[in-house]
């Protein structure tokens, strides 16, 4: 995701990342920002400055956003090949436990 978004311009990088800071501030966040995609994925929808779509995929996981997966949108449905490389991801997530360690609560 973060290659994929460092090799957009400057202004859709920028629209991108105002649209994700809007979900996580939001969140939970409906249309026309955020589309629910199925079995805990959403798609947040961008329109960006060069008349191009793009499209990131996400899912919540221990209480934070995670974007699995970017793509410039091409056609009127979501790829298939896209949201199949989104589920892999999030369900590799179940086997990264200590990827949001350092962020546990002070208790105890």
């Amino acid at each position: 995701m973060r290659e994929w978004r460092k090799g957009l311009p400057e202004a859709e990088r920028q629209a991108i990342g105002e649209d994700l800071l809007r979900a996580q501030w939001r969140w939970p966040v409906g249309m026309p920002l955020c589309r629910p995609m199925g079995n805990g994925l959403w798609e947040v929808r961008t329109d960006l400055p060069t008349r191009r779509t793009a499209r990131v995929l996400l899912c919540l996981y221990r209480e934070h956003l995670v974007a699995l997966h970017g793509f410039i949108k091409k056609a009127r449905t979501t790829p298939e090949e896209d949201l199949a490389l989104a589920r892999k991801r999030k369900k590799e997530l179940a086997y990264t436990p200590a990827i949001f360690e350092g962020q546990k609560s002070d208790e105890g």
